[in-house]
């Protein structure tokens, strides 16, 4: 059976042309295709680190909702395949989310709350008073900043786990309307931003966000903890994002 569809070479046709093939038992075809979208999985993936899983666990995810784009396509749609594909994917990737329920912390974040709540209890026992930063700073052997992030850390879980489904769905599943033509404009602006960062701010944004690697592979590379990255991330994020709306 031969394809009804016409083709004149441009890549999208080429896509098409192997989803017709995929569809028809090609397995050669179906790779092909997916590994020239699988630019989508990472960068949807990259919305959702947010939530605490992995980032390998959330791409697994994301191919199978890309693989199932490629099942379910009906070329003579009149979309691109990308347009169709990207909401199966993060489909996908919200459908184990809600199934799964938990809530998941890194181990470095588990194991500096746990190190925390005994220093603040051996700090309480001892002198009969909530202990300042300084002093759980000296015990847990860690700078201050890194004490206040996992007390930020601790209150977040523990808020996130007081929730019920509904508010922890908005929370993770809420997704930002913005125009192509805004993500254009903040692409270029959040490039130029970068590249007049300090280098080790920078070398933490384009491996976390240009790069796909986890927060524990930028702290191996860097030689610096999880702990650390993440707090660095966030610090990072949250400049970025002012600098992005002034600019």
């Amino acid at each position: 059976m031969e394809s009804s569809i016409k083709y004149s070479g441009s890549w999208e046709e080429e896509i098409h042309e192997k989803i017709y093939e995929a569809q028809s038992g090609n397995e050669e075809a179906k790779e092909y295709v997916v590994s020239e979208n699988i630019g989508l999985v990472k960068s949807i993936v990259s919305k959702f680190l947010s939530t605490g899983y992995e980032w390998e666990d959330l791409y697994q995810i994301g191919c199978m909702g890309l693989v199932k784009a490629v099942d379910r396509f009906d070329p003579t749609y009149n979309v691109r395949f990308s347009t169709y594909a990207v909401p199966l994917i993060i489909g996908e990737i919200k459908r184990f989310l809600r199934d799964d329920g938990r809530i998941k912390v890194s181990r470095d974040i588990k194991n500096g709350i746990r190190k925390l709540k005994d220093a603040e209890e051996s700090l309480f026992s001892k002198h009969g008073r909530h202990p300042k930063i300084s002093e759980l700073a000296e015990v847990m052997e860690m700078e201050k900043e890194d004490v206040l992030y996992l007390i930020e850390a601790n209150s977040t879980v523990s808020k996130i786990e007081s929730m019920d489904d509904t508010e922890r769905k908005d929370i993770f599943f809420k997704e930002p309307q913005v125009s192509e033509e805004e993500n254009k404009i903040n692409m270029i602006t959040l490039k130029s931003i970068i590249s007049k960062m300090k280098e080790r701010d920078r070398q933490i944004i384009v491996l976390r966000y240009f790069k796909d690697m986890t927060q524990q592979e930028v702290a191996d590379l860097l030689d610096i903890s999880q702990v650390q990255v993440s707090r660095l991330e966030k610090k990072i994020l949250s400049q970025l994002k002012d600098e992005i709306k002034v600019g």
